[in-house]
């Protein structure tokens, strides 16, 4: 499939945006993925290209958080182990169940999530021990959350976000810096398995990259630089899309 001017016009201005508002609170695929789908290509290959772009933004959103010191990375890696066999789980349930149940939990579950992001006070920063109940709890998590990405996808960033922040007590910036480590793992590991079926167009992933690490450092730097209330801002925009995009699949 050829590339256009037009089509990289769509993609990476749009990328960019997805990858901001990724870096800082998750969700930057209801951004990204139909972006690519604009253009015209079939939803595997989509996904496959947006995973590709989408990847180095969150490589670089990592290394911020990791640089700035807001990033647990015992917690990111022991949740990565559960989310790699977790996201294969989901992906190997895809084939088989209707992605319409996942929605219809979501649509109940969504909501509260919300109410939840608005009432919760922002826990100070501060040294956790890492204690056998919360590698479990972090283990849970990667698993559950994996499950999900490779079962449905969109907001994955934000619901790890969430379970780091009441599950590990994370405070809102050092969730969002860990949660960058585990979607990285689980986008990597997805991103080989769609290079390896042809799903990635590589002349609109390349450039496509490029607007990504942009979008990731910027991002970054602002949850950094604005802390917990502006993560928890961004975040009720994220689920507030991704509840409007779940109700639209589901009337339309």
């Amino acid at each position: 499939m050829q590339v256009t001017l037009s089509m990289l016009l769509t993609v990476c201005p749009l990328v960019f945006l997805a990858a901001t508002i990724d870096a800082i609170g998750g969700g930057g695929g209801l951004i990204s993925l139909p972006a690519y789908l604009l253009t015209g290509l079939p939803p595997s290959m989509a996904a496959g290209t947006n995973k590709m772009s989408a990847c180095l933004g969150t490589l670089m959103a990592t290394g911020r958080f990791l640089k700035s010191k807001k990033l647990m990375v015992k917690a990111g890696l022991i949740a990565s182990l559960g989310a790699l066999p977790g996201a294969w789980l989901g992906a190997e349930l895809l084939k088989r169940a209707d992605p319409a149940l996942v929605r219809i939990c979501m649509m109940v579950a969504i909501p509260l999530v919300a109410v939840i992001l608005v009432l919760k006070k922002d826990t100070e920063a501060r040294a956790l021990q890492m204690t056998a109940p919360r590698l479990a709890g972090c283990f849970a998590l990667g698993l559950g959350c994996g499950f999900y990405d490779g079962f449905f996808g969109p907001g994955t960033g934000t619901l790890l976000i969430m379970g780091l922040t009441y599950i590990i007590g994370l405070d809102m910036v050092t969730a969002s810096g860990t949660a960058k480590l585990i979607n990285l793992t689980s986008n990597v590991s997805a991103l080989i398995s769609l290079i390896a079926g042809g799903d990635v167009l590589f002349p609109l992933a390349l450039p496509a990259m490029a607007f990504s690490v942009a979008g990731g450092y910027f991002g970054s730097w602002l949850a950094i630089r604005h802390g917990g209330p502006f993560i928890r801002k961004i975040m009720l925009v994220v689920v507030a899309i991704l509840m409007a995009r779940l109700a639209y699949q589901w009337f339309f």
